[in-house]
């Protein structure tokens, strides 16, 4: 069973998630000012080991009206005992009665309080307890200017559970934002924290737990699908990591990545050396029959089927193959769109489907959610945004709010969707969107997508032998890929990780995550 601390990172809940489990705790006898104390506390805790005095001396603190304004006032107090100097800014004169209880008190014992954002210039550190989650209002006019001031200084920001100004669900700046260094996200991760808009203001997250009990947090998860975070716990759980001392290839999987033209060979390279780091049985490649002797120069474990080719040398159809021994079948990188006939036959076929690139273009002028639809096999599309665009051009869908465009073009084609992104959202037809909490810029390189199509491949063709399903390998494959990544540019910078190096990446990143979920005993 999951460790409590465990479930916590996969929860993601929305603004009215969050009210809803609030409510049922202080409906259940628990005082809204033991709360704040609680949760104030930790976070002053925090904010004490992650700035230590000497170097940080002297701390802004932004007080809003409401309950988020208590919480920074409470953090004001704890560290105005333990000997920080303490600047309140409060722009918003009127406060709620608690919050202005906590005014009250920490300017009795020396914070000095004042109206004008330039009364922080000079600070050390400043706290963001301006507004919390649930805000819906444009932020406008004196405080917009006021929060331009603050946002230029050069001292870090903690904001506490959101950066003021950032909608709750959808991450988007309402006006402006503050932007903070750090988010003490409270209690369960918020959906905005997770879209990539929210991206600039947000800064480094980390969650900090106050004891929500988990009996309330089901109650209110289970009236919707919901959303989650992917963990290193959830991913290496969708892994094949175990074998039986007897196994052999075939049962391991048996992938066929169809993919490739003249003009794009490194495409199928890049897709084979994905499924070849997952440990899969057996690749096989349906690949143009010129490119066939430049790949098994360099991939000679891979079983190679030359294909007919078009004129501008794409594949213009498969060789005659049994598609029954094949677990799972990825296609699209470097296709083309001269391979309409290959995607034709591979969309009829009863085999488990991965499609990206041009796999997606060709599948876009085909009417795709009749198409998918009409699909016995699980399918896996893995677009980006333009891709998805294309795929879905009439639907009225917020592509804005990346889970819930991904989980709406999932329960209109009964495909598994992976919407790439900074925040990767994987969606299934059913049950809730799961979002890949880290990545790196550094994917921003041609040819990183046919790398994870290689693994989610490999990995589909290993689960689906092994009984898992295939929506646990594409969460699996994301989070494998992007941790790979960010590996790597810690190594190289994010300018150093093309992807080869990439590829070079997988096993070392799988290795140090496997040994840290099963230590030695």
């Amino acid at each position: 069973m999951q460790d409590r601390a465990a479930q916590l990172q996969t929860f993601v809940v929305t603004a009215q998630q969050m009210r809803a489990i609030e409510s049922r705790v202080f409906a259940a006898g628990m005082p809204v000012a033991a709360l704040m104390e609680k949760v104030a506390g930790q976070v002053a805790r925090r904010i004490q080991v992650l700035y230590p005095q000497p170097a940080t001396r002297r701390v802004g603190v932004l007080v809003g009206p409401g309950h988020n304004g208590g919480d920074g006032l409470v953090v004001a107090r704890e560290l105005l005992f333990r000997g920080y100097e303490v600047r309140l800014w409060q722009p918003i004169a009127k406060l709620k009665d608690l919050t202005a209880q906590h005014a009250r008190y920490v300017q009795s014992l020396g914070a000095s309080v004042s109206d004008r954002p330039e009364s922080l210039d000079g600070v050390d550190l400043i706290v963001d307890g301006l507004f919390g989650f649930g805000l819906e209002r444009p932020i406008d006019g004196d405080l917009a200017a006021a929060i331009a001031h603050l946002n230029a200084l050069p001292c870090p920001v903690v904001s506490i559970d959101l950066p003021s100004g950032l909608h709750t669900d959808t991450g988007e700046a309402l006006g402006t934002a503050i932007c903070a260094d750090r988010t003490l996200c409270l209690g369960l991760w918020k959906l905005g924290l997770l879209q990539d808009r929210a991206l600039a203001f947000v800064g480094e997250t980390e969650l900090v737990d106050f004891d929500l009990p988990l009996a309330d947090i089901a109650a209110v998860l289970s009236e919707s699908p919901g959303l989650r975070r992917i963990t290193p716990e959830v991913a290496l759980s969708g892994l094949p990591l175990v074998r039986q001392p007897s196994t052999h290839k075939y049962r391991q999987g048996h992938v066929l990545l169809v993919c490739g033209s003249r003009q794009y060979l490194g495409a199928m390279l890049l897709t084979a050396l994905g499924a070849r780091a997952t440990g899969v049985g057996m690749v096989s490649m349906a690949v143009p029959e010129s490119a066939k002797p430049w790949l098994v120069s360099r991939l000679p474990e891979v079983v190679a089927y030359g294909c007919p080719e078009t004129e501008s040398g794409a594949i213009a159809q498969l060789p005659s193959l049994d598609l029954a021994k094949f677990q799972a079948i990825a296609c699209g990188p470097g296709l083309t769109l001269d391979a309409a006939g290959v995607m034709r036959t591979l969309l009829e076929s009863d085999r488990p489907l991965v499609l990206d690139a041009d796999g997606l273009n060709l599948l876009a002028q085909i009417d795709p959610i009749a198409t998918l639809r009409s699909r016995s096999a699980p399918t896996v599309l893995t677009p980006h945004t333009g891709e998805f665009q294309r795929l879905f051009p009439e639907t009225g869908w917020d592509r804005e709010n990346r889970p819930q465009a991904a989980q709406a073009a999932a329960q209109a084609t009964g495909a598994t969707i992976l919407l790439k992104g900074a925040r990767t959202a994987i969606a299934s037809p059913q049950g809730p969107v799961w979002i890949n909490p880290e990545s790196t810029p550094a994917l921003a390189r041609g040819g990183s997508g046919d790398v994870l199509t290689g693994l989610i491949g490999g990995l589909m063709a290993q689960g689906l032998a092994k009984g898992i399903a295939p929506e646990a390998s594409v969460r699996s494959a994301a989070w494998w890929h992007a941790q790979a990544a960010c590996r790597a540019a810690q190594e190289r910078t994010v300018l150093g990780v093309d992807p080869v190096t990439l590829t070079e990446a997988l096993i070392p990143t799988l290795r140090d995550w496997a040994a840290i979920a099963r230590p030695p005993m």
